[in-house]
């Protein structure tokens, strides 16, 4: 069920207490895994930015022209771990370019639309709810802006991705020289333990965070080539470590990670960036989980449940993970800015990164940490 984060070490005396001396069952010494503890307590409270950091053949590494912010200015009270450039390069004519954003109802995509129109982009706003007059499409309509148009787009909907592709083909200004960037933001959550979560579930989150994404990226390559412009795939710190009760999403992204590698490599020699976002803990900041959202999926994910299920884990361990969730929910960062400034800069740069972690430091060190160490260690550090 829902996973809260821990402590990003546990207690030094209290691990000893219960594991003087010993190893772990793949035989790995107690002492390195405190070692680990002892080194990621301090660095988890560092209150700096972490340095710049880009994909390359070598792996994840340092690029020399960053730097560290130590001028104590953070974000909400919290550290993130940016890209800062001291000179940074843009693309010229940004007033010619235009870019179409998934998902622009709310969050994400309704800020980063507004953001991006006001940098002097045609924006082109895809809103699932635009034809009810809801969300976010009504507010950027009534901007009355030339370079801001909206478009009805479910992702899920083949013919209505082949009408937007239409709709932007006939507005553009000039056709032939294509879209500059696609950003695919449109996505849905959930939560539950595997045995919680129906076959169903795993469907509809599919249906929209990755085959929306494969979707719509294939309807808009062409556009996009003849730009040599920029897709941008937000993905998430879910699709690079998983977590307890989030398979639905986790899977998902770990998919958008693998289809933006292998679309990287295809558009290289078609001059095209593909570029990944991967937002921590921002659910406070995109309202994706209310209360009443969260009782709601609750309660429609028990009452499915088969009857072996019910029984076997009881009603008291179901609500239990349910408040952890409750309580991860709240945690996370009500300034969304980072991935704002990351999604901008993937589409603004004359040298964009490959990946962007827009997160808070605990959660940057804790990715490394999983993708990097023993899953003995990652494991023992922050899931058992």
């Amino acid at each position: 069920m829902p996973f809260v984060p821990q402590s990003p070490a546990c207690d030094p005396h209290d691990c000893h207490r219960h594991h003087s001396e010993e190893e772990t069952t793949t035989g790995i010494p107690m002492a390195t895994i405190l070692a680990a503890a002892r080194l990621s307590r301090p660095l988890a409270q560092l209150a700096l930015k972490a340095p710049g950091l880009k994909d390359g053949a070598a792996g994840l590494r340092p690029r020399p022209e960053f730097w560290f912010s130590v001028s104590g200015v953070t974000k909400g009270g919290r550290s993130y771990a940016t890209t800062t450039t001291a000179a940074p390069t843009e693309v010229s004519e940004i007033g010619e370019r235009a870019v179409l954003i998934t998902g622009c109802d709310s969050g994400f995509g309704f800020a980063l639309a507004k953001h991006l129109h006001e940098k002097g982009f045609i924006i082109y706003a895809g809103c699932l709810l635009k034809e009810q007059g809801r969300g976010g499409s009504k507010e950027l309509d009534d901007m009355e802006s030339d370079h801001m148009r909206t478009v009805q787009l479910n992702v899920c909907d083949s013919e209505e991705v082949s009408r937007a592709v239409d709709f932007v083909t006939s507005t553009l200004k000039g056709p032939d020289t294509g879209l500059w960037g696609l950003v695919n933001n449109a996505g849905v959550s959930t939560f539950g333990e595997v045995e919680f979560t129906s076959m169903d579930t795993y469907k509809e989150v599919a249906e929209v965070n990755l085959w929306g994404t494969i979707r719509t990226t294939k309807a808009f390559l062409p556009l996009i080539r003849r730009a040599k412009g920029r897709v941008v795939n937000i993905s998430s710190m879910m699709g690079r470590m998983a977590n307890p009760a989030r398979s639905p999403y986790c899977i998902t992204k770990f998919g958008v990670e693998a289809f933006s590698d292998c679309l990287r490599y295809e558009m290289r020699p078609h001059e095209v960036k593909v570029c990944i976002v991967e937002p921590g803990n921002f659910i406070a900041g995109t309202s994706l989980y209310s209360p009443e959202r969260i009782k709601s999926i609750a309660d429609k994910m028990w009452d499915e449940l088969p009857e072996i299920v019910r029984r076997d884990y009881g009603r008291k361990y179901f609500d239990e993970q349910v408040a952890k969730m409750q309580s991860y929910c709240n945690s996370g960062s009500t300034d969304t800015s980072p991935v704002i400034d990351s999604i901008t800069h993937a589409l603004t740069s004359t040298t964009p990164y490959t990946r962007y972690h827009p997160m808070d430091y605990y959660w940057w060190l804790r990715m490394q940490v999983m993708t990097h160490m023993p899953a003995a260690i990652s494991d023992r550090l922050y899931i058992y």
